[in-house]
């Protein structure tokens, strides 16, 4: 079979690989993937990797590379093991990636996520959601309903970690919020905070084109240019009293978008870091006390989160498909996706392969 493989950095290949064969595990299931979307870690090995790719055997899973990519995909059930009861062949499922012990600390308390043995489907596992079959866990197929569309179902994944964001932030009916970064978290952060309840939603993003594309799937929000426009002046001109967002999302993964957070925050708001950040930031500690606020970290999401962001989406609350921009063939990964996402014009927010 087709299958989408890392090797190492600037090296992705489309390349016959053997399918999966011999007998299913109990809890394994066995599914052929409709479509699946590029994440920013995705990028990250194609340009600096392996950084989560597995070089030496994970612990976890004994996977090592070259690795199949994907993890944020749809797929149809093809056959499932003799212990496998909530789906079955021909069902269509929403693929939560992240493999983990259930008996480790973590696992005795439901955080999966946490689980330093975390292990990721298209990222350190033997397959990936960028191929024409991939073997999965029961726990990772979660069942979807007609209702949504496959790309919606793929899309469950990055919404998760959009959500969890918003979550964590503490979004309600009537909150002010600010999203930093308007990249393709940034995007769904937006949608999130608005399906929360979120009545200002002010949106900082120096690329004119992820603006245009914001203003377009967004119109409620408020988006600037921090070049050029004063983001302290516009979030005292929209909250009460010019005191500030109530919650701040970052969503960048960058120092200076990290502190106009903090900046635009109100006392006792709270920020939240949901890009990642891969250098060190320095901070304006005596700022943060000043203010008393509150600030929120997170990885990945909680896995029981599945269900009720597929909810979201089917009642329309949650569009998460208006962040789609491209569609593309596999056979194209390289051209028209990896290299499309990394063009700094900034043309694409999310690019999902057909399988």
């Amino acid at each position: 079979m087709k299958a989408v493989r890392f090797h190492a950095a600037r090296d992705v290949r489309v390349e016959e690989v053997a399918p999966p064969s011999g007998v299913l595990l109990p809890d394994d299931v066995l599914v052929e993937p409709f479509v699946t979307g590029i994440c920013g870690t995705d990028l990250h090995e194609y340009v600096a990797g392996p950084i989560v790719t597995p070089a030496t055997p994970h612990a976890y899973t004994g996977a090592t590379n070259p690795q199949i990519l994907g993890h944020e995909f749809s797929a149809r059930v093809k056959a499932v093991g003799s212990a496998v009861s909530h789906v079955k062949a021909g069902d269509r499922i929403s693929v939560q990636p992240l493999l983990f012990p259930r008996d480790d600390y973590f696992g005795k308390r439901g955080l999966y996520h946490l689980s330093p043995k975390m292990a990721c489907v298209g990222l350190s596992w033997a397959w990936g959601g960028m191929a024409e079959q991939a073997v999965i866990k029961d726990y990772n197929a979660q069942p979807v309903s007609n209702s949504l569309t496959d790309e919606q179902a793929a899309m469950i994944e990055p919404a998760a970690v959009a959500m969890y964001g918003v979550d964590r932030g503490g979004v309600t009916a009537g909150s002010t919020v600010l999203v930093s970064g308007a990249g393709p978290i940034g995007a769904l952060t937006i949608l999130g905070a608005k399906a929360a309840g979120a009545s200002v939603i002010i949106v900082s993003e120096p690329n004119p084109n992820r603006r245009r594309i914001i203003s377009e799937i967004a119109p409620f929000a408020v988006v600037i240019d921090p070049k050029t426009q004063n983001l302290l002046e516009v979030v005292r001109d929209l909250t009460e009293e010019g005191v500030g967002v109530d919650v701040a999302l970052e969503c960048v993964g960058l120092e200076a978008s990290l502190n106009a957070c903090v900046d635009a925050v109100r006392r006792q708001g709270k920020v939240v870091q949901v890009g990642l950040h891969i250098k060190r930031a320095s901070i304006d500690a005596m700022q943060w006390a000043l203010k008393d606020i509150t600030l929120e970290a997170t990885w990945c999401y909680p896995v029981q989160i599945w269900p009720r962001i597929a909810r979201l989406i089917a009642s329309g609350t949650f569009p998460v498909e208006r962040v789609i921009t491209a569609r593309i063939d596999a056979a194209d990964v390289v051209s028209k996706g990896f290299e499309a996402l990394l063009d700094p014009a900034g043309n694409h927010l999310k690019i999902v392969v057909r399988t």
